[in-house]
């Protein structure tokens, strides 16, 4: 395991932090020959990637305040340093999103569609910022690839390694689909079912989430459930009137 890249007395440079960075530059590089695929404005397609981007760290950072005042006050570098993604702060980033897009009068199945590989993309980089800090630890395996995360001596499944690899496989495929799709929406619903048929196969070889007395995650691990929540957006996608979809938003 390699978490970090740098280290010098105080001084550290997380890996998984520089293979976010550079995964998210590349996503929005990306994004500038997706938006032509669909017939986008290149400029105005990265701006909204830049505006989604910031969104969620801004977001992010004051519900981490928000909740975490008193810490805050005594550690603020520390503390705005963390690494911080709850649900709230991704809803709030897409209510945000949606409200730029309209604003901006970019068509949302368009726009969806020329994310999703960028989306994948994303996804490939820090899965690979998860294996080298070893985090996303999986279930014990005899396989001579399995890993060993210090100090224990037991082997277990690289599955940040198998997500870097799926999600680097999907993105060349989302790309392929977007040259060739038939209408607004198909690339990003079949984005989500790949996706959401990943993570779900994935959570058969990742360490169970730490249950609760809730008996939904009794029945399914909370990444099942999400998973499950975005095939079940990509069948609306498919199975709604496009326009519909479109000028919902």
């Amino acid at each position: 395991m390699h978490p970090y890249l740098f280290h010098s007395g105080h001084l550290l440079l997380p890996t998984f932090g520089v293979l976010a960075a550079l995964g998210l530059m590349a996503a929005l590089t990306l994004s500038l020959r997706t938006a032509a695929l669909v017939g986008l404005n290149p400029d105005r397609l990265w701006n909204a990637g830049l505006f989604t981007l910031l969104s969620a760290f801004t977001l992010s950072r004051i519900l981490l305040i928000a909740t975490n005042l008193h810490n805050f006050l005594a550690y603020p570098i520390l503390l705005l340093i963390v690494p911080f993604l709850t649900a709230t702060g991704i809803q709030l980033t897409l209510a945000a999103t949606l409200i730029y897009l309209r604003i901006r009068h970019l068509p949302l199945l368009d726009t969806l569609d020329a994310w999703s590989p960028c989306a994948s993309l994303v996804w490939a980089f820090l899965a690979l910022g998860h294996f080298a800090e070893g985090s996303d630890a999986g279930l014990p395996t005899t396989l001579p690839w399995g890993i060993r995360i210090p100090p224990s001596h037991i082997r277990l499944h690289p599955v940040a390694l198998y997500a870097a690899i799926a999600a680097a496989i999907l993105t060349p495929l989302l790309l392929r689909q977007l040259k060739h799709r038939r209408q607004p929406g198909d690339t990003v619903a079949i984005a989500l079912v790949a996706a959401g048929t990943l993570q779900f196969l994935l959570t058969f070889f990742r360490q169970p989430y730490p249950y609760t007395t809730t008996s939904a995650y009794i029945l399914l691990d909370p990444i099942q459930w999400i998973a499950l929540g975005m095939i079940v957006v990509a069948a609306v996608i498919l199975l709604l009137p496009r326009k519909l979809v479109t000028h919902a938003v």
